[in-house]
């Protein structure tokens, strides 16, 4: 039984459309992974952006203590706390240990920052309000921070686990991010007004 030939044109029409198909779905592939790309450097870059905000409250937060001392030197437990809350959470790593060791730290600045009440003339001293007054400033630009992290973290996470990109994000080995996600005492913390007394 005799098989037809195709013709050269036939076969150059196929081949035509073959290699558009393929240039297409390296085309779309190639956008993919460049998406992914793209929100992970935001979710590092956002990251990197948190670490140095929170490293320069730590560094503040020494300051803060060495004011209390001064006027409430036989608070010491309370003291101790707020630098073994400080050294925990300067170690924790990653956004969600960090956000845990966060949410401890801010309990115990609260702590910290009650005392005031407790003690007029460390709430009237000029040094203390303005250490608290850069302290709420920084948790501020914390929390703005952290929002824009975690809405890059979800749109990344969205394209990993979404069809047809999860097929690019597992074969070029793109896996979720965790969010910084904060406890509902750590939220409180920039909303207290620290210096709202002095009068």
């Amino acid at each position: 039984m005799a098989v037809s030939k195709p013709t050269p044109t036939e076969t150059g029409a196929d081949i035509m459309v073959e290699l558009l198909v393929v240039v297409a779905l390296v085309v779309v592939a190639g956008g993919m992974y460049n998406s992914l790309v793209k929100l992970r450097e935001q979710a590092d870059a956002a990251w990197a952006d948190i670490d140095v905000q929170l490293k320069r409250r730590y560094d503040l937060i020494p300051n803060v203590v060495e004011t209390v001392k001064g006027y409430a030197a036989h608070e010491q437990e309370t003291l101790e706390r707020v630098i073994q809350a400080r050294n925990s959470a300067m170690g924790a790593q990653g956004p969600a240990a960090k956000a845990e060791a966060e949410g401890m730290l801010a309990g115990a600045l609260k702590s910290l920052f009650a005392l005031s009440e407790a003690y007029p003339q460390l709430q009237a001293a000029g040094g203390f309000r303005d250490l608290q007054s850069t302290l709420a400033e920084m948790e501020n630009h914390i929390a703005q921070s952290r929002r824009y992290y975690n809405a890059v973290v979800r749109d990344f996470n969205v394209k990993t686990q979404q069809f047809p990109s999860v097929v690019i994000a597992r074969s070029f080995g793109f896996t979720e991010r965790e969010f910084f996600e904060v406890a509902e005492g750590e939220k409180a913390t920039p909303k207290v007004d620290f210096g709202g007394n002095h009068g």
